[in-house]
C-alpha cells in the first residue's frame, strides 16, 4: 500500500513539473517573437524575469520532493537526508515567495495602467502558496527532527 501511494505521489510530482516546464519553453519561444507593448515593456520584462527565476527553485523543490519519496520507499524516511530534503524545500519556497514579493510592484503598476485590479490578486497567489508550502515544510522538518531524536534515544536505551 505504501509503495502504491508513493508511486502516485511521484507521478503527481512529475505531472506538476511538466506544465511549468512547457510554459517556460513556450514562453521563451513566444516572448521574443511577440514583444510587450512599448507602454508596458519596462514593467512586464522585470516581472517575467522574476517569474522565470522562480522556476529554478521550483524545480529544485520538486526534485527534493522526489528524493524524499525515494527515501520513504527505501525505509530511510527517519534520516538526516529526509530532514535535509525538507530544509531545501523550505528554502526554495521562501525563495519563490521572496521573488514574488519583488515582482509585486511591477504587477501593481501593470494593473494600474491596464485598470485590472484582479491582476494584483492573481500576482499574490504564488506568494501565498509558496509561503504555505514553506511553513508546512518547516513544520514537517521540525516533527521529523523530533521523531529522529526520540528514535535515537530509544535505540540508546534498549
Amino acid at each position: 500500500m505504501k509503495r502504491g501511494s508513493t508511486m502516485f505521489l511521484k507521478i503527481a510530482v512529475i505531472l506538476i513539473g511538466i506544465p511549468i516546464l512547457a510554459l517556460c519553453i513556450v514562453g521563451l519561444y513566444w516572448l521574443p517573437n511577440n514583444p510587450a507593448s512599448p507602454d508596458y515593456d519596462h514593467l512586464l520584462y522585470p516581472a517575467i524575469t522574476g517569474i522565470y527565476l522562480s522556476a529554478i527553485p521550483f524545480f529544485i523543490a520538486l526534485y527534493q520532493a522526489f528524493k524524499l519519496l525515494n527515501y520513504i520507499d527505501s525505509n530511510k524516511s527517519f534520516s538526516g537526508a529526509s530532514v535535509q530534503a525538507l530544509k531545501v524545500i523550505k528554502l526554495c519556497a521562501v525563495t519563490i515567495s521572496s521573488l514574488y514579493v519583488i515582482i509585486m510592484p511591477f504587477v501593481f503598476f501593470v494593473a494600474e495602467l491596464d485598470d485590472a485590479p484582479g491582476l494584483i490578486i492573481m500576482g499574490m497567489v504564488p506568494f501565498f502558496a509558496s509561503l504555505v508550502i514553506a511553513v508546512f515544510a518547516a513544520v514537517l522538518q521540525r516533527l521529523l527532527q523530533e521523531a529522529i531524536y526520540i528514535k535515537e534515544e530509544n535505540d540508546l536505551t534498549v
